[in-house]
């Protein structure tokens, strides 16, 4: 007899079941009345998108990690004999893959914008609640599947837009009552970082290394830029820059030194010093840093980067974004300048659940259960049960006279706070035994009383 092969999901995807589900949909919710809150649009774009529109927009460690799609039909039909002999998985993925899975959604955002530029009403401010797709090796808070909260600001280069970001991150993780820090640079400040120690054309190289040092530490950071051929003296230089302290005014006046003669440089400063000008008076309640080793690994960030990481959990960043003035000039639209935030919902349903932050209502679909002893109670409790629901209470009626027990079994396993126990008596009197699971209190209400207590629950 053949073995039966147990059911499997790809390595970094995961299953959501009901109660998973009630979770990620608060977050969703919780993240998308911010956004519109601040006049935000929503908008979507398909899963797939063209490689030409990916491929060199995430540097050559993101291209590596795009899940590309075969061609339909015979994909190898129309490949050189000679090509597949070579073994060159990059040319060969070329002839065989024309779209893939997409990485984040900030460049199908840019590629919407310029398919739609006589569509759209500019400054254009857009939100996006969809998953992406990274072959990335899964671990702790990584997945391979996972959905991003996307908000973009696009036609507009006022440095205003990034202080209203800062504000729906801190808006944000206030209403998740999740203590966070936001922290800040700058990448024309890296610009002049690179400029400083004398490797201007090593920029690309420095921040990917940098914005690892969290994770690797500085030795294989130093270790990392000297592979990349950067010299010891130029590794020497940067370490004082990387080691700055003090508040954020302080690291400001000090970076501001040593970038003296940074053109670049000193525009980033520029920047940052009217950001934080903007912010001092708002009160805001999140932790904000300016950290000079924040790079952001992505190209197509110009401006100020930004990065928040939870301040009470063991987890990567759960937010971030920056500046992008040319990634629309990639796709023939020039001079339109954008800055954007991301919020990863997995690693937010993460840091929920180990700081059991979720309220109640994020923990439960169904308000009231009605439980019958027969079929006559079950169809006296139709109408009632409509009429639950009309007052907006989510409500069920177990589906068959069953022991009483089994029926409370079920409303217990489903966390269901209150149950409405119908039998001869109640249906003769018109109304139900209404009772407190939590509290074991029971009541014996008219269908009208009923409403009135849950609706003021």
């Amino acid at each position: 007899m053949a073995q039966v092969q147990q059911p499997s999901i790809p390595k970094g995807t995961r299953d959501f079941g009901p109660a998973e589900m009630i979770k990620r949909n608060y977050i969703f919710d919780t993240i998308k009345s911010v956004f519109k809150l601040y006049g935000f649009q929503q908008i979507e774009t398909p899963a797939t998108e063209n490689l030409s529109t990916l491929m060199g927009k995430y540097g050559e460690e993101g291209d590596k990690l795009l899940f590309k799609i075969l061609n339909s039909g015979d994909y190898l039909g129309n490949v050189d004999a000679e090509l597949l002999q070579s073994k060159d998985s990059v040319k060969v993925t070329n002839k065989i893959s024309e779209k893939g899975l997409r990485y984040d959604l900030t460049v199908p955002f840019a590629r919407f914008v310029v398919q739609h530029r006589n569509d759209l009403q500019f400054p254009f401010k857009r939100y996006q609640i969809q998953p992406v797709w990274r072959a990335d090796k899964p671990q702790k808070g990584r997945y391979r599947e996972f959905y991003q909260c996307d908000v973009d600001i696009v036609g507009s280069d006022s440095l205003m837009n990034e202080v209203e970001l800062i504000q729906i991150v801190n808006d944000v993780y206030q209403r998740f009552g999740i203590r966070v820090a936001l922290k800040i640079n700058n990448r024309k400040i890296l610009a002049g970082i690179a400029e400083a120690i004398g490797a201007p054309d090593k920029m690309m190289d420095i921040t990917v290394a940098i914005d690892k040092l969290d994770k690797i530490g500085i030795e294989n950071v130093n270790k990392e830029l000297a592979d990349k051929s950067l010299s010891n003296d130029s590794i020497a230089r940067l370490q004082p820059i990387l080691a700055l302290s003090g508040d954020n005014r302080q690291k400001l006046a000090q970076i501001a030194n040593v970038l003296k003669d940074s053109e670049v440089g000193q525009k980033g400063i520029a920047e940052l010093t009217s950001i934080f000008d903007a912010i001092e008076p708002l009160g805001l309640q999140t932790q904000i840093d300016l950290d000079l080793t924040l790079a952001r690994g992505l190209n197509y960030y110009t401006g100020a980067i930004f990065e928040v990481k939870a301040l009470d959990v063991q987890i990567g960043s759960i937010t971030g974004g920056g500046r992008y003035d040319d990634l629309t000039g990639i796709f023939g639209m020039p001079g339109v300048s954008g800055v954007g935030i991301s919020f990863g919902a997995d690693r937010i349903y993460d840091v929920l659940d180990q700081l059991n932050l979720y309220p109640q209502s994020a923990t439960q679909s169904t308000q009231l259960l009605f439980v019958t002893f027969g079929e006559a109670e079950q169809q006296w409790c139709l109408p009632v049960v409509a009429k639950m629901r009309a007052a907006g209470i989510s409500t069920e009626l177990y589906p068959e006279p069953a022991k009483m027990k089994k029926q409370m079994s079920y409303a217990n396993g489903r966390n269901i706070p209150f149950v409405a126990v119908v039998g001869e008596n109640e249906v003769n009197e018109g109304k139900v035994m209404l009772k407190n699971m939590k509290t074991g209190e029971q009541q014996l209400l008219s269908p009208d009383e009923v409403v009135d207590l849950l609706k003021n629950k």
